[in-house]
């Protein structure tokens, strides 16, 4: 249990205790002024001394005292009561906002993983494009390179007479042995 809660019960406690006790003295003054009226009224001649007159004038007065001391001590009471229910409230407000902000950044911590992956991926998509026209570039390149070669030793053979075989470079000058009517 919280110390604020702690402090809650004992003030209502307190409050409760307080009520009860208005309640009784509540009572006895209205005991005692139903005893004075009966007594009044069942004597005629009655006439309460002076002494016992003040006396209860004096306990009247105090036990009014008394009654105002414990209004007092109520409404301070509820007072405090309400103070304390209004930063329960606040309180209650503060943990429903932290408790949502918690869920919500639970979520985007679970949802990261697939965000950098598809962030990765879309930083990753033009180089994986670059790196396939460069491949393309490269094989055209070696072609080119392969054919520049084979330029090179042609004009290589023909300038130190090389006994090579030549080809002829169209197929229309080609003759081929014919073997009769075998």
């Amino acid at each position: 249990m919280t110390e604020s809660s702690h402090n809650l019960l004992d003030a209502q406690a307190e409050v409760a205790r307080l009520r009860e006790e208005l309640q009784m003295r509540d009572s006895l003054v209205q005991q005692l002024s139903q005893e004075l009226f009966r007594l009044v009224k069942g004597n005629s001649n009655f006439m309460p001394s002076p002494e016992v007159s003040e006396r209860h004038l004096a306990e009247v007065r105090a036990l009014r005292e008394q009654l105002k001391s414990v209004e007092q001590q109520v409404t301070f009471y509820q007072e405090q009561i309400t103070d304390r229910d209004a930063e329960i409230y606040q309180l209650r407000q503060s943990v429903q906002e932290l408790t949502d902000r918690s869920r919500m950044l639970e979520q985007v911590v679970q949802e990261l993983p697939k965000v950098y992956r598809q962030k990765f991926a879309e930083r990753l998509a033009p180089i994986k494009e670059k790196v396939t026209q460069i491949q393309r570039e490269n094989r055209q390149l070696h072609a080119e390179l392969q054919s520049v070669s084979y330029r090179l030793a042609v004009r290589t053979r023909r300038q130190t007479h090389l006994d090579l075989p030549s080809f002829p470079r169209s197929g229309s000058d080609v003759a081929l042995p014919s073997f009769g009517n075998a």
